[in-house]
């Protein structure tokens, strides 16, 4: 068996990033990988710009303003946003009205904004002295043109929407993303809405779906596979025209569990079989060719650690992702944790801020088999191969998950 880090080794080394692209449009280009660096063509503001609703002023005009002697200017203009002033350089002695985002006139050096004047017909008086390029936005002071704003490989998140936006692209190229199939394997199973009595109803699948889907990939649920080899073998093969292959049970030490057979006979290198990990010991990781198998256990939790720590990473090395690894957290433990040596455990937990510092404690029940563990968890609490136990107030790694992760 594997440790978690050689296991995770192994599989990054047998990945090859889908070299392909496509186009999507700027609605549609959330979550997507960029294919390649985004530069700008432009400056961002293109313009000096007011950071304020005031007046456009020469500083030396009002450097002896106090609100006990204010100095009066002649308003000339205004300027609304989108617009530009159509006269000529703004001369001593005179003010020009303008809104937030409004082009800086030539000749005016700051803006005072509207709460430090008083203005009457078209005079304003100014209670307060300014600096020079006081409220005012430079332009390029967001993105020079030229410079590189975004890097290939970099995911797409809501702000990287705003900035694509922003530098005029409504089209942009991402990686293509990988066909992922998905089964779930065993005579038990049955699919939510259809269960019979002494049935389990089917979550791996759906769970898996979901988590391909979250991280880049697409996926493509072809079913329950019932506990006979044939049937195995037939459905593997339906499926090799995918990038990745995904099948949940069947892979442990039962007399019904075919998929380790299966796949050598259908030329699957099975790379590795089993970690030291709980939960998710038997995992199972192939290839064959550019093509990508993982065996996931059948328990529910096990399918969502071991999805974490080793199809997440594989599918965003395919589809070109710069950020691979998940960041790890130190958090200070609020009870007591015992485990057995051997196995590095990934326990379900729940972290808080407490005067400025993480704390974190488990969910309770530890089970492979309670689902419910990983939906009120908020992060994996990470607990070496060799310790025992950890006592209140040791610090422990934790991975974030669900809403909070990173």
């Amino acid at each position: 068996m594997l440790s978690v880090e050689k296991a995770l080794e192994v599989i990054i080394s047998n990945i090859s990033v889908k070299v392909q692209s496509e186009k999507t449009d700027i609605f549609n280009c959330y979550g997507r990988t960029l294919f390649n660096d985004i530069q700008s063509e432009f400056n961002v503001p293109p313009k000096d710009n007011s950071a304020m609703d005031g007046y456009a002023v020469l500083t030396d005009d009002i450097k002896q303003a106090t609100p006990g002697s204010p100095v009066s200017l002649k308003i000339i203009d205004e300027i609304q946003a989108g617009y530009e002033f159509k006269g000529e350089k703004l001369q001593s002695g005179n003010a020009i009205r303008i809104m937030t985002g409004a082009p800086i006139p030539e000749g005016a050096d700051s803006v005072i904004q509207f709460e430090e004047t008083e203005e009457s017909g078209d005079i304003v008086k100014i209670f307060k002295s300014t600096v020079k390029y006081e409220n005012i936005r430079f332009a390029g002071e967001d993105i020079k043109k030229g410079n590189t704003i975004l890097k290939k490989g970099t995911r797409i998140d809501s702000a990287e929407v705003g900035l694509l936006s922003s530098l005029n692209m409504n089209e942009i190229s991402v990686y293509v993303k990988p066909k992922v199939g998905i089964i779930s394997t065993g005579d038990e199973l049955a699919e939510p809405g259809f269960a019979d009595t002494g049935k389990i109803i089917n979550s791996n699948a759906y769970v898996i779906y979901s988590e391909v889907k979250k991280y880049g990939g697409e996926p493509f649920y072809e079913g329950i596979v019932k506990d006979n080899y044939d049937d195995v073998k037939k459905k593997f093969l339906k499926l090799m025209d995918n990038d990745i292959i995904i099948s949940s049970g069947g892979v442990s030490m039962g007399r019904y569990d075919f998929i380790p057979d299966v796949l050598k006979e259908i030329g699957i290198d099975i790379k590795i079989n089993k970690v030291l990990m709980k939960p998710g010991k038997p995992v199972i990781f192939g290839t064959a060719g550019e093509k990508v198998f993982f065996g996931l256990p059948g328990n529910p939790v096990s399918v969502m650690v071991s999805f974490l720590q080793f199809v997440r990473p594989a599918i965003l090395k395919m589809i070109g992702n710069n950020k691979i690894s998940k960041p790890l957290l130190k958090a200070k433990a609020k009870e007591e944790i015992i485990k057995k040596p051997g196995r590095k455990h990934f326990i379900r937990g729940i972290f808080t801020i407490e005067n400025g510092n993480l704390s974190v404690s488990t969910t309770g029940p530890q089970g492979s088999g309670i689902l419910t563990s990983m939906s009120s968890a908020n992060c994996l609490i990470i607990i070496p191969e060799e310790v025992e136990v950890v006592k209140i107030g040791e610090y422990v790694d934790i991975q974030l998950t669900g809403h909070s992760e990173i």
